[in-house]
């Protein structure tokens, strides 16, 4: 049986995609080569433009997921001594990667769609229909969605030739702190920087904890405790923290132009380009690419044009409504390497004008 859709990769991305499809009809099988739950290296903040897309896809089960999270209303930049403070407008959710990806996977499967765990994907052949390769036998799909994130076997040649730069490295774990801040706090130091946001986690028993999640370059740190010393406001901070998990970390982080398709393949997600942490729009870029994907082939599904017609589609919404993110933060990035002579006086304008902080802050929205 030819299928309506593969969506290769089981996170937000890959949940957006085949919850989507698969309530619009289509016939979906997703594949995910892990299990949930599990940790992921996330800053685990849901943008409030994300939040209402989210509430549509997980399923009634889990709707507290989405009503009951942590509001992050606030913003608080520590850099080259300053601190400045921004609102996030509307608030922002805090959500573990832990809790997402386990109700979005199951709710996809509440949906209808033919999910399977342990399902490592080998190769993909084919313009359309499409010959998806793995372990336990090949799958005849009609068209396909890699989610697989920003680093697979299907990660592509040009992707791959960027790690020959400089190499960043993210590491993420939960503390449990016992005042915490209800903003999201970004602390920034030479070659790298660290986000830390409380964060309500119901597998671990305690209740609410803070999530430090840092992107550093390799030579300057490969431990948390490395990054905390390398801000003196941070590593003061962690001095009250205790453990609430070991920690996990990914690599590489590889920073390129958007790629929407790949070997015919739309491509959703980190799989479609690798976005900024700090700016916080990882999770509503993976979901709203996801979905966005899927929207755009339901007319294929339905016979109503062609594959090639619904990739079109697709690049020219997700340019149209996703792009300007990856530029916001590019350009942030930059600001944030100018040298210290340069970027000082900026921040002494911002530290006393809070409301352009926050302007900032709407930028990358």
């Amino acid at each position: 049986m030819t299928l309506d859709l593969i969506v290769i990769g089981g996170g937000p991305a890959g949940c957006a995609a085949s919850i989507t499809a698969a309530r619009a009809g289509a016939r979906v099988l997703q594949l995910e080569r892990g299990r949930f739950p599990r940790h992921k290296v996330c800053g685990e903040f849901v943008s409030a433009e994300s939040l209402a897309l989210l509430r549509q896809l997980v399923s009634h089960d889990h709707a507290q997921l989405v009503s009951h999270a942590l509001e992050i209303p606030r913003t608080r930049i520590f850099v080259d001594k300053a601190e400045l403070v921004g609102q996030v407008s509307p608030p922002a959710a805090s959500i573990t990667r832990f809790d997402l990806d386990h109700a979005l996977w199951n709710s996809a499967i509440q949906s209808g769609v033919d999910a399977r765990e342990d399902h490592a994907v080998r190769s993909v052949s084919g313009s359309g229909p499409f010959l998806v390769n793995t372990a336990e036998g090949p799958l005849e799909t009609k068209a396909i969605i890699n989610a697989t994130g920003r680093w697979s076997n299907l990660t592509s040649p040009a992707v791959r030739a960027c790690t020959s730069g400089e190499r960043w490295i993210g590491i993420k774990a939960h503390f449990r702190e016992p005042h915490s801040y209800q903003s999201v706090d970004l602390y920034f130091f030479d070659g790298g920087y660290c986000g830390v946001q409380p964060a309500s986690s119901s597998q671990n028993g305690f209740g609410t904890v803070v999530n430090a999640c840092a992107m550093v370059r390799a030579e300057v740190a490969t431990t948390l405790q490395d990054v905390f010393m390398a801000h003196p406001a941070l590593l003061q901070r962690s001095r009250r923290w205790t453990p609430a998990m070991d920690p996990v970390t990914t690599s590489p982080l590889v920073f390129h132009e958007p790629e929407l398709m790949l070997d015919g393949m739309l491509q959703a997600g980190d799989s479609a380009t690798f976005v900024d942490p700090f700016i916080g729009d990882g999770i509503s870029l993976a979901l709203q690419s996801g979905a966005l994907a899927s929207q755009c082939l339901a007319a294929f599904f339905k016979g109503e044009c062609s594959l090639e017609q619904s990739k079109l589609s697709y690049c020219a919404a997700y340019q149209r409504k996703l792009s300007r993110v990856f530029r916001n933060s590019s350009r942030l990035r930059r600001v944030l390497q100018w040298p210290s002579i340069v970027r000082k006086p900026a921040l002494s304008i911002l530290q006393r004008t809070p409301a352009i902080t926050s302007m900032l802050v709407r930028m990358t929205r």
